[in-house]
């Protein structure tokens, strides 16, 4: 019989983190290693742990420890446990600080449960969801490929770089010296070589290639 994969959950809104427990438990391939109501409590009892979860279902806005920083610390700790990262919220700023803070996906509370399985086993097995994932050629570009890279040119590369910051387009045309229509047009050039179709998708390729300090 298959080992079953270790899920923990880390939200402070216990009637939701018990609901989540029993559906993730439903599903043969899972069990629920763990429920931590914040990141305090998360890393208070994971650093003391004989095992391990193998994925963590990571509330965003928490007290005490908020979704980035335990995200930041596993990371910086236990590097080896994937992080799934939940919120009510799809501010664009708030999934690339998650992406860069570690996580490996970033779902919305309401998505259906067959998305949610989507993003675990994505993640469990290929190491990062997006929704833009679901195409072949964008799942075999995120595992990075080196004539992708010699396709970009130094302008788009110092771009990607700004799109993975929390500054809007109009702040990184100034950074960059650019007219903002000018950066528009880098953006699209990246767009179509990279094969992706929004700025997030743009901060995975870089976070998997390495081609930012996160």
């Amino acid at each position: 019989m298959p080992t079953k994969r270790k899920i923990a959950i880390v939200d402070d809104h216990k009637l939701f983190a018990t609901a989540l427990a029993e559906l993730v438990s439903q599903n043969e391939n899972y069990e629920i290693f763990g429920i931590y109501h914040n990141g305090e409590d998360m890393k208070n009892k994971l650093r003391h742990s004989p095992t391990l979860p193998d994925l963590i279902l990571m509330d965003v806005n928490m007290p005490k420890m908020n979704g980035k920083e335990s995200t930041e610390w596993l990371k910086n700790n236990l590097p080896k446990i994937k992080v799934l990262a939940l919120s009510m919220n799809n501010s664009e700023n708030d999934i690339i600080a998650m992406l860069r803070a570690g996580a490996k996906g970033y779902i919305l509370k309401d998505v259906t449960p067959d998305e949610l399985h989507d993003a675990m086993i994505c993640i469990l097995e290929n190491g990062y969801y997006n929704n833009e994932l679901s195409s072949k050629a964008m799942h075999q570009m995120i595992l990075g490929k080196p004539d992708i890279l010699a396709q970009l040119k130094d302008r788009e590369l110092e771009l990607l770089n700004h799109v993975c910051s929390e500054m809007t387009y109009k702040e990184i045309a100034e950074i960059m010296n650019l007219s903002p229509k000018t950066v528009d047009g880098y953006r699209e050039e990246l767009f179509q070589k990279l094969h992706v179709k929004s700025r997030i998708g743009l901060v995975l390729f870089a976070i998997k290639n390495n081609l930012i300090i996160i």
